[in-house]
């Protein structure tokens, strides 16, 4: 009866929390018997982690240091063997560093010289060294919004080090964003097959910067340059041409050059490629121009009467369309109807060229850039205080090459063969513009 009362049920059991149990066995005795001891092993992890943590990071240094002192055996024999032949020999050693979990760490640097003198570097101690790993670690935490400020509380405190206040972090952060910048910048454009490219100035806070982008024949998008100033700048505009021309851009390349309606722009791109560029004008930019020279409760009215006239397959009758929106116009405001008239054209090249509704809708606009910088501005959040425009445009410049990543192609990247076609029967589009 005893027993049986003593005896556990299923009940009792259940009460017991297992997963903070667990079950340790000690032999010993005589006998050998066994002893089971109930334990609380995650909780005795816990209350471990940091020191676990502290040994592997102290382990990091050992092993790096047995690898430098194994390539000094390598070049100068083992420590206290004698040779008769040594070229080599060990100079002690001095202070140095070592990057390591996104900080530096002191370390002791072993030396050797040759024979004459002339010291030898170590190759594993410059590798770990490297002051491209800092700027990596950098460069990863600004891209995914920390903030110059707070690098130093997101780096583990386990390993006491140096390099992470926030003044050290924005000098690497200005040196690594510039190499990104310089690649934007220098990257070859020969072999890339680029039908169309955006051109467009956008404001970047509280400073202008011209992006050229471009679409590639397979629909992906490719951030080609990146430039201070305005569109309206002609000699700005000149430049801009000109750098793409030297990294290896075709000028007798058949394409299509989507603007946003700045004279010297246009300009530019006539007198560089010729008649091989054909110029759609972005229609946003045409909305807004029109608009800025009516009362504010006409603009909804003369965006539909345009939106209408864009979204018609048909090129003869989207122009006609549009031209009897300038005439409604010439009652509003003179202003705007010049302002629709100048250029009306050009805002229906990819009509001329007979490009399907959803490719057209995508070509007709500079929208793809401003896409681009939604994503660069949200990067840049964390910035407080902007110097200069040479700041914004590291900035702007290493932001959009991270975006680029994620870049998708562009919508009716399908039907770009049908574009692709139409740009090479160039005498068809001047018959219909005929």
């Amino acid at each position: 009866m005893g027993k049986k009362y003593r005896r556990k049920t299923n009940r009792s059991r259940r009460n017991t929390p297992r997963e903070l149990n667990g079950r340790v066995t000690v032999t010993g005795g005589a006998h050998g018997r066994q002893v089971q001891l109930m334990l609380p092993i995650p909780e005795l992890l816990s209350d471990t982690q940091d020191a676990l943590e502290a040994l592997v990071k102290q382990a990091g240094l050992l092993l790096i240091k047995g690898l430098l002192d194994e390539e000094v055996e390598q070049l100068a024999g083992k420590r206290y063997e004698h040779q008769d032949d040594r070229s080599v020999v060990r100079w002690g050693d001095e202070e140095g560093h070592i990057v390591l979990g996104g900080r530096k760490l002191a370390i002791k640097r072993p030396r050797v010289r040759e024979v004459d003198g002339s010291e030898i570097p170590l190759g594993r101690y410059q590798l770990f060294r490297d002051g491209e790993r800092m700027k990596g670690a950098v460069e990863r935490c600004i891209v995914r919004g920390v903030s110059t400020r707070n690098y130093e509380g997101l780096i583990d405190g386990v390993c006491d080090g140096y390099g992470v206040r926030r003044s050290s972090v924005s000098r690497h952060w200005k040196v690594a964003s510039a190499k990104e910048l310089e690649q934007l910048l220098r990257f070859p454009l020969g072999d890339l097959d680029i039908p169309v490219i955006m051109i467009d100035g956008v404001g970047f806070h509280e400073h202008l910067l011209v992006v050229a982008l471009g679409v590639l024949a397979d629909g992906r998008k490719r951030v080609l340059g990146l430039w201070q100033g305005a569109t309206e700048n002609a000699q700005l505009c000149k430049d801009l041409l000109a750098d793409l021309v030297d990294r290896e851009l075709a000028v007798d390349g058949r394409r299509l050059f989507v603007l946003d309606g700045a004279k010297a722009l246009h300009k530019a791109v006539k007198s560089t490629f010729g008649s091989n560029a054909l110029i759609q004008r972005c229609t946003v930019h045409k909305l807004r121009n029109v608009q800025s020279y009516l009362p504010e409760e006409y603009h909804v009215g003369v965006a539909q009467r345009l939106h209408a006239a864009w979204g018609m397959k048909d090129y003869r009758e989207a122009k006609k369309l549009l031209q009897k929106t300038v005439k409604y116009l010439e009652g509003i405001s003179a202003s705007a109807a010049a302002s629709l008239e100048e250029g009306l054209e050009e805002t229906l090249t990819l009509h001329l060229l007979d490009v399907p509704d959803v490719l057209r809708k995508t070509l007709r606009s500079t929208n793809a850039i401003e896409s681009c910088f939604s994503r660069t501005r949200e990067l840049c959040k964390n910035v407080k205080r902007w110097r200069d425009g040479a700041m914004a445009e590291r900035w702007a410049g290493t932001m959009l090459l991270v975006a680029q990543k994620s870049f998708r192609r562009i919508k009716g990247f399908r039907e770009m063969q049908t574009l692709l076609s139409a740009l090479r029967h160039r005498r068809k589009v001047k018959e219909l513009a005929a």
